[in-house]
Order: structure tokens, then C-alpha cells, then sequence
């Protein structure tokens, strides 16, 4: 039997030249075409010829590295980072951020196609941010150990080699100056030793309190971390606490089973439109404080009558909270049991504890269950924000028994959110709105509300009834 690059046109080493017409939302990589064969390479854009040298051939594709750009599109531009293509952070900094949520709106709207067998839909222009840099409010630094002391950085681009890092102009500015001082205190006498066994680093800051927490990944406990965490976290910018993460349950896993608070508290505060937010290094909460703000306001018109929600996957409460904040009364479900604890203390820390219940536990499984069968039974909306795998077909069900009238749907992977539509559409239900958010500038990823209404009841182009004066 020929192997692949056998019985391909194309061999390795071979040089060729690509018009580029897309790009990889994982990898950043160009989309083109020689001799027949598709052919991925980083650092053309799409509307881009390039020269390429043909590094590795596949069955139905190959892989080739940048020669020369033959043809320069007008969205290009040039990358911010020191370490963009090396890092893999990052995977589109060369292209325009006009193009960049153009781009995104169509990864959306190929994916309702391709995978959800939707002929046309709706999607409409991606709403950005005003200044798409400087927004992540979490970072996961890798701690690596090739030289005498620790470095920190970021994986490479499609390994688990470390980009040692000196500032990342993504993250908030106080989270850029906590790597600094990160390196400072790997070299200070008084606290290099905390970084011993360490695998990650993980801190999570607040944009409207300055605050910060930081967790340190081990294999164990650290008795270093444990006996020098004060010094620690007085060497790092705005830390009010500082945690021990240990027993990861798995080697590439960046948090452990176990957590031990080694200085201060264990939560920073951030505040979004008026809602006051605790949460952990460990819990799930939107990285974009700015984009889930304009999230909010999105949503504002649909929500300020609607009596009563279920939030799925509502991680600490995000938009539990908000919904209650506006007068709803709000059912969360969520399986991190640590985020349901800090959801609950959010609702106190809001006032709004009394308009409020959270479940933990699988949302499959709670809903088979008296209390999350009944809540869904009662409510007129359900909103859920699942991981990027998406719900599962026996969540979907329970939607499509209850009948729901009204469904929204956040998602940050478009394959999965294609395929849960397909679905729901398939059970009764009628697509409204598509509205993409770009949650991750300068990335591949992409953020999309979609609003989906029971087919019985009329279609208002959103999934929850519009307020009305009276």
C-alpha cells in the first residue's frame, strides 16, 4: 500500500504557491490550494498568494511553512505581540479586527449550515470591543524548569513546548505586570523556593476592584507555598489571596483536585453592570468583563418581565444574577460544587439570595430530578451557557418535554452549537436571533447567543417576549 505522501501530488520539500482563502479557527492556519490538494499554512491571510515549502503530507491535506508572501491583502496588519506564532495564545493578530468578526460571523453561520442543516440563517454582525486588546481577566501561565531557575510562559502553538513570556498584551494590565513580577520573585531569595514542584500558575483579576487571586498548581501540597505564601502574594500587584492547587488529576490537567488557601481569601471581586461578582482562580467566569457587560445590555429589552428562569451551567452565577437582578426568579444548575458555593454567596453579596435557588450537581441529572424537573416544568425561559463539548442529547430532551416557551442559548464553539440547534429545531422548536460576541479577540474563538422560540408561539425575531410599556 502507497503511503500518503506516496500517493499524493505533493512531497515534502517540495515549494508551491497558494492563493489562501480561509483560515483555521483552531490554528490560525491559511486554507489554500496546489496541485489539487488542500494546504495548510500559518501566516498568510485569506485573499493572500503565498510561496510555501511543503513540511509534512497527509491523506487529504498538507502542512507547509511561509516562504514568501506573494500578494498582500488589505486586512493585514501588523502583529502586536513579540511571540505571535510561536505562542499559542493567540492565532489571528495579523488580520484586521474588522476582518477578524467578519471572519467570525461566517465560522457561525457555515457551521448553522454545515452542521446544523439550517439553510439560512439568521446571523447577524458580530458585536466587538472597543479596544480588542488588554481584556483577559484569567491567565494559566506554565511553569517551566529547563533553566537554574523557573520561567513562565505559554504553550506553543499545537504542542506542550513552553514560549517563555514576558508580558502578555491580552491579558488585563495588572495581569501583564503580575508575570513580571512573577519572574522577580522566582529570583528573589525570599520566595523562589514557593515555585518549587509548581506546574501552573493561574490568577484571575478584577478590572473595577483591582483586585487579584492566585493559585499555584503541584503535584502535592507545598509546605514552601504553605510556610512563604505571605511573601508571595506581597510581591504580586493587587493580590488579596493566595491558594495552593494540588493533585491534579491528570498530567496535562493546569488545576488539582485540592485546594488550600495559603494567604488572604480565596475570591477577588469584579463588578459588571452594577453586579457584584466573587469568584475563585478555579471557578468558571467569563474572561471579558467588558463583553459580558455588552452581553447584558443585549439582552436588557427581553428580560425585565420575564418571571421565572433556568439557568444551565451557570458556573458562579454570572447570569443567574443578572437575571434576578432584573426582577426574575432564577433557577441555577451547575456541577462545580465550588461554584455553586461562590453563586450563592454572589446572590447575598446582590441582595438577591430570596429570588434565587442553586442546584449542583450534572444538569442531566438534576433535571431527572424532583427539584430541576419542577423549576423547568414552571419556567417560561431557560438559558444555558455550556462548556465548549455543549450540552448533551438528554439535557436537550428534558427542553423539548418541558416545552419551555422560550430558550437562549450561549455558546463559544459553533460545531457544537450547530449541532444542539439541529436538535432542538428538530423537537419543535423555531430559530430567532444569532448574535455573535467576539468574548476573545485576536483569537479563533467566537461567542454566540442564540434565541430559539417554541413553534406554537409567535416568532418575535428574540426568545423572550419583548418588554411592553403596560
Amino acid at each position: 500500500m502507497l503511503s500518503a505522501e506516496a500517493a499524493a501530488p505533493l512531497r515534502v520539500g517540495d515549494v508551491v504557491e497558494v492563493a489562501c482563502t480561509d483560515l483555521i479557527a483552531k490554528t490560525g492556519q491559511a486554507v489554500g490550494r496546489a496541485d489539487g490538494m488542500v494546504v495548510y499554512v500559518f501566516g498568510p491571510v485569506p485573499g493572500e498568494r503565498a510561496r510555501v515549502r511543503v513540511e509534512a503530507v497527509k491523506a487529504k491535506y498538507a502542512v507547509a511553512e511561509l516562504v514568501e508572501l506573494l500578494d498582500r491583502s488589505p486586512d493585514r496588519v501588523e502583529p502586536f505581540c513579540p511571540v505571535f506564532g510561536a505562542c499559542g495564545g493567540c492565532q489571528v493578530q495579523h488580520l484586521a479586527y474588522a476582518a477578524q468578526l467578519a471572519w467570525k460571523r461566517s465560522l457561525i453561520e457555515n457551521a448553522l449550515r454545515r452542521i446544523g442543516g439550517i439553510d439560512a440563517p439568521n446571523v447577524s454582525q458580530a458585536i466587538g470591543m472597543d479596544q480588542p486588546r488588554a481584556y483577559r481577566n484569567k491567565m494559566a501561565l506554565v511553569v517551566e524548569r529547563e533553566n537554574e531557575r523557573p520561567g513562565f510562559g505559554f504553550y506553543a502553538a499545537r504542542t506542550h513546548d513552553v514560549v517563555p513570556i514576558a508580558g502578555c498584551p491580552i491579558v488585563t494590565p495588572q495581569l501583564d505586570r503580575t508575570i513580571a513580577a512573577l519572574w522577580s520573585a522566582a529570583a528573589s531569595p525570599d520566595t523562589a523556593r514557593v515555585f518549587e514542584g509548581a506546574r501552573h500558575v493561574i490568577a484571575r483579576a478584577g478590572q473595577a476592584s483591582g483586585e487579584s487571586v492566585v493559585s499555584v498548581t503541584t503535584e502535592r501540597a507545598s509546605p514552601a507555598l504553605a510556610r512563604r505564601g505571605a511573601a508571595l502574594a506581597a510581591a504580586l500587584p493587587g493580590v488579596v489571596g493566595l491558594e495552593n492547587s494540588f493533585e491534579p488529576p491528570s498530567e496535562n490537567a493546569v488545576m488539582g483536585r485540592r485546594h488550600a488557601t495559603v494567604f488572604g481569601r480565596a475570591e477577588m471581586e469584579e463588578e459588571i453592570a452594577g453586579i457584584r461578582f466573587r469568584v475563585s482562580p478555579a471557578s468558571f467566569f467569563q474572561v471579558n468583563g467588558e463583553m459580558v457587560g455588552k452581553i447584558f445590555a443585549f439582552m436588557e429589552s427581553h428580560v425585565g418581565h420575564v418571571e421565572r428562569i433556568v439557568d444551565l451551567y451557570c458556573g458562579a452565577g454570572t447570569f443567574a444574577l443578572y437575571f434576578a437582578s432584573r426582577g426574575a426568579r432564577v433557577v441555577g444548575i451547575e456541577e462545580n460544587p465550588s461554584a455553586v458555593r461562590e453563586a450563592r454567596a454572589n446572590a447575598a453579596l446582590n441582595g438577591v439570595d430570596d429570588r434565587t435557588t442553586f442546584l449542583a450537581g450534572r444538569v442531566e441529572m438534576v433535571l431527572r430530578g424532583e427539584h430541576g424537573a419542577g423549576a423547568l416544568a414552571a419556567a417560561e425561559a431557560v438559558f444555558l451557557d455550556p462548556p465548549r463539548k455543549g450540552s448533551d442529547p438528554p439535557t436537550l430532551d428534558a427542553l423539548l418535554r418541558s416545552r419551555v416557551p422560550y430558550i437562549w442559548y450561549l455558546s463559544c464553539n459553533p460545531a457544537t452549537l450547530a449541532r444542539d440547534l439541529a436538535h432542538l429545531l428538530a423537537g419543535g422548536y423555531k430559530l430567532g436571533l444569532v448574535q455573535p460576541f467576539d468574548m476573545f479577540p485576536q483569537t479563533g474563538h467566537i461567542e454566540a447567543l442564540v434565541a430559539l422560540h417554541r413553534a406554537d408561539l409567535p416568532a418575535r425575531g428574540s426568545a423572550l417576549p419583548e418588554k411592553t410599556d403596560g
